[in-house]
């Protein structure tokens, strides 16, 4: 018998922290939708040659963050309005499943994870931060609902769901309601109330569908007028 051996493995460190910082700078509106990421001004700025430049293009490209084009180069994505729907109605599905299982079988742990995000969103300086802290709010619900695939399916979309809230940015700036609702979202759970947790985080998702699609005459988010306890 013929021995085998396996190809080493490429170190990749030095392309992930290239593509951690490009998405970063996705997320704190440095490279905003429809942006172009030239390879040779990353590479300078970063002080790396271009293969992991490229290399980490290829990657955020696989989340959705970023688009090339033949003889254009790399943009930053810009969400058509059939990936709004998609992304809308996939999020609501796993959502959906999460909001269920948190309500049911959550512990006090990931319960009170999810009031200290939501409490996090009160104390965020811009608009930018309270869209981090508004993921990291549907971070917690995930990992409470204890479900691990559900929370690597979550995963797969979670940065093409931060550019949609980013998006929502460039609409409307009025983000002030967001750490009322949240709380609000959170009591839900707390209280082991499946149908209202399913029906608040559904109008909190429509809410936001609605102003990505036009349809800002739709009734406000309950509660979006107060501030819960």
């Amino acid at each position: 018998m013929s021995e085998r051996s396996v190809t080493p493995a490429r170190r990749r460190g030095l392309a992930d922290e290239v593509a951690d910082t490009v998405r970063e700078a996705i997320f704190d509106g440095t490279y905003a939708p429809g942006a172009q990421l030239r390879e040779v001004e990353l590479s300078r700025a970063l002080e790396v040659s271009r293969g992991p430049v490229r290399e980490a293009l290829l990657r955020l490209e696989r989340e959705g963050l970023v688009h090339t084009a033949w003889h254009r180069g790399a943009f930053v994505v810009e969400l058509s309005a059939a990936d709004i729907a998609e992304l809308d109605s996939l999020r609501g599905a796993l959502e959906g499943l999460a909001v269920s299982l948190v309500a049911e079988t959550a512990d006090e742990r990931g319960l009170t994870a999810i009031e200290a995000a939501a409490d996090t969103m009160g104390r965020a300086g811009d608009a930018y931060a309270m869209v981090r802290a508004d993921i990291a709010f549907h971070d917690a619900v995930y990992a409470a609902a204890g479900h691990r695939r559900l929370r690597e399916a979550w995963q797969a979309i979670r940065s093409q769901v931060h550019l949609f809230l980013l998006t929502r940015v460039g609409v409307s700036d009025d983000l002030a309601h967001l750490p009322g609702e949240h709380r609000e979202l959170a009591a839900a759970l707390r209280a082991g109330d499946t149908d209202r947790a399913a029906r608040l985080f559904a109008d909190h998702r429509k809410h936001a569908f609605h102003l990505l699609t036009g349809g800002r005459t739709a009734a406000p988010y309950p509660g979006s007028e107060r501030e819960s306890g």
